[in-house]
């Protein structure tokens, strides 16, 4: 009889356990490719986010200085660059690829413009110091109170 009782007892902790538990958390495990713009996908209201998927942000920003002749012709020769095979016709495999060259292309620049950021020596490494200074310069500097860190060890 203890035995039984011991035993429901067991399964019933068992079972409060599980119930009660908080889920585990989903972990996202697909990559997600870069949003193609910033601004809202709503054709209905506005092609500003095709203007950029399809141009690159920085090329979207000239564009909208442009006359609609000028827009007109700067866009015929896009499209020949597009146009890979030199057919006439723009394929959806042709825009695909336009399309992630200039995502490449903007994350290759935002790369290189923080690079120069960091680097303030200009010896193509970024230090510890540079890195620290950059990122946390206002909040570690010696005006403010706060102790700098003089240096990290990372144990392996």
């Amino acid at each position: 009889m203890a035995a039984a009782i011991r035993q429901a007892a067991v399964f019933l902790s068992l079972w409060a356990l599980c119930v009660l538990s908080k889920p585990t958390e989903k972990k996202d495990r697909v990559h997600h490719d870069p949003q193609l713009s910033d601004k809202v996908h709503d054709d209905a209201q506005s092609f500003d986010y095709d203007h950029d998927a399809f141009l690159g942000t920085d090329e979207a920003k000239t564009f909208d200085q442009l006359t609609p002749e000028e827009s007109k012709e700067r866009l015929g020769m896009i499209v020949a660059k597009i146009d890979t095979d030199k057919d006439g016709f723009v394929t959806e495999g042709e825009l695909k690829a336009w399309i992630k060259k200039a995502q490449k292309k903007y994350v290759y620049d935002n790369v290189e413009r923080q690079w120069q950021e960091f680097d303030m020596n200009r010896d193509g490494l970024i230090s510890w110091d540079e890195y620290r200074n950059v990122t946390y310069g206002t909040y570690l500097g010696k005006g403010r109170g706060n102790r700098a860190v003089e240096s990290v060890t990372v144990k392996q």
